[in-house]
C-alpha cells in the first residue's frame, strides 16, 4: 500500500473553528498532509496567528458560524477566489456547563443554535457543490458528551448526540454522490479551555483520568490526525462513522 493514499495534495479543506485548539490542530495536520486549508472564527486577530503558524497554504475569512443568512455568500467567496471546497471539518462549537435545573431556555437554545443548527446550514451548503462534484467529505466534531452521559453539559451533550443523527440521515442522501460523512468524538484533548476547566475541579480531573485506559489526555495533533484519515482515499470506503479518538475512554471502566 502506498502512502499516497493518505496524501491531501490539491484539496481544499474548511475547519470552521480553526483558529486555535482542536481546529488548529486539525488545520496544521492537513496543511501537512498537503491540502489547502480555509480557517474561520470570529477574531480576526486569531486567525491572521493561524495562518502564519500554519504556513502559505492556509486562509482565513472572519465568519460568525450562527449567522446562518452569511453561509451561501461565504461558501461562494471560497469556492470563487480560493478553490472548491473537497473536506468541510465542522468544528466550531460552544460549551455551557450547568446543572440541568439550572440551564435556561436560551441557554440551551444558543448551544444548540451554535452546535447543531448552524452546522446543518453550512454542511448543507457546502454539499451542494460536493454533489455536482460527485466528491467530498464531511466531518463532524462530536464529544465524548454524544456517547454517554456527563453531568453539567447538558446542552452541550443533547447537540453531540443528535450529530449522531445527522450523519447517519446525511450518509445515507450523500453516499450515492460519493460525498462521505463522518464524525470524529474527541476524548480529552489538552488544550488551553480543558487545562483551565479541569485545573479548577481537581476531583473532575482525577475522575476523568481514571476513565482513560489510556491514562493520559490526548493531543489536538491526535484528532488532526484523525481527520487527515477520514478525509483521505484512505478511508475511501468509510462513510456514517462515529469515530472516537479518546485512548479507550468509552470501553473503559
Amino acid at each position: 500500500m502506498s502512502l499516497d493514499v493518505f496524501s491531501l495534495k490539491n484539496k481544499l479543506a474548511l475547519v470552521t473553528g480553526g483558529g486555535t485548539g482542536i481546529g488548529l490542530g486539525i488545520a496544521k495536520a492537513l496543511v501537512e498532509a498537503g491540502a489547502k486549508v480555509v480557517v474561520t472564527g470570529r477574531r480576526e486577530a486569531i486567525l491572521k496567528e493561524a495562518i502564519n503558524e500554519l504556513g502559505s497554504n492556509a486562509y482565513y475569512r472572519v465568519n460568525d458560524i450562527t449567522d446562518k443568512s452569511a453561509i451561501p455568500e461565504l461558501v461562494k467567496d471560497i469556492e470563487s477566489n480560493i478553490g472548491g471546497i473537497d473536506i468541510l471539518v465542522n468544528n466550531a462549537g460552544i460549551h455551557h456547563k450547568a446543572w440541568a435545573q439550572d440551564t435556561t431556555d436560551e441557554d440551551f437554545e444558543r448551544v444548540i443554535q451554535t452546535n447543531l443548527i448552524s452546522v446543518f446550514a453550512l454542511t448543507r451548503e457546502c454539499a451542494k457543490k460536493m454533489i455536482e462534484r460527485k466528491s467530498g467529505s464531511i466531518i463532524m466534531i462530536g464529544s465524548m458528551a454524544g456517547l454517554f452521559g456527563i453531568d453539567r453539559v447538558i446542552a452541550y451533550s443533547a447537540s453531540k448526540t443528535a450529530l449522531t443523527g445527522l450523519v447517519n440521515s446525511l450518509t445515507t442522501e450523500y453516499a450515492k454522490d460519493n460525498v462521505r460523512v463522518n464524525a470524529i468524538a474527541p476524548g480529552w484533548i489538552t488544550s488551553n479551555m480543558f487545562l483551565n476547566a479541569v485545573n479548577k475541579d481537581q476531583a473532575r480531573k482525577q475522575q476523568i483520568t481514571n476513565r482513560i485506559a489510556m491514562d493520559h489526555f490526548g493531543t489536538t495533533e491526535d484528532i488532526g490526525n484523525a481527520a487527515v484519515f477520514l478525509s483521505s482515499e484512505g478511508a475511501k470506503y468509510i462513510t456514517g462513522v462515529i469515530l472516537p479518538v479518546d485512548g479507550g475512554a468509552t470501553v473503559n471502566f
